[in-house]
């Protein structure tokens, strides 16, 4: 298999594990991802656009549903008084924090066949692209002790 088949066969297969997860927990993929974003620090409607590559208008709305859904709030910005950020709610914390380690959980099993030097070689090289290529910190780093494997 060929790197771009193998990078774009991999995205879905991780898209589909991330999107299981989120339903399974009450959220579409899109909740998910705002709210991994916020479990770092609240951040403003810009700064979230350009992080998860939406609109203004969808992200809006995005930001809307979950803040309906009790999962985040808005409030002022204190650097900026016309600005907005987004931030967890106490029951968007714990329903990230319950998603989150779920879907670490299901992703970090997709290599289960690698051997440790294996998944060290893939974490790397993935590592870079991710670097190289700018992608923002939509998922944060997981603990960095991996999970125990026979």
């Amino acid at each position: 298999m060929g790197i771009v088949t193998a990078l774009v066969r991999s995205s879905f297969l991780v898209n589909a594990v991330y999107a299981q997860s989120s339903r399974e927990h009450g959220l579409t993929p899109q909740q998910g991802q705002l709210l991994c974003v916020l479990m770092a620090q609240p951040y403003g409607m810009g700064e979230l656009s350009t992080m998860l590559g939406l609109a203004k208008s969808s992200l809006t709305g995005l930001v809307d549903r979950t803040e309906n859904n009790g999962l985040v709030r808005r409030e002022a910005d204190p650097r900026d008084s016309r600005g907005v950020r987004v931030a967890l709610t106490p029951q968007g914390a714990r329903l990230v924090d319950r998603f989150y380690t779920d879907a670490c959980r299901r992703i970090a099993e997709l290599p289960e066949g690698l051997d440790d030097g294996e998944r060290d070689t893939l974490a790397g090289l993935l590592g870079r692209i991710v670097v190289d290529n700018k992608v923002p910190m939509i998922f944060v780093e997981q603990d960095p002790s991996p999970p125990a494997h026979d």
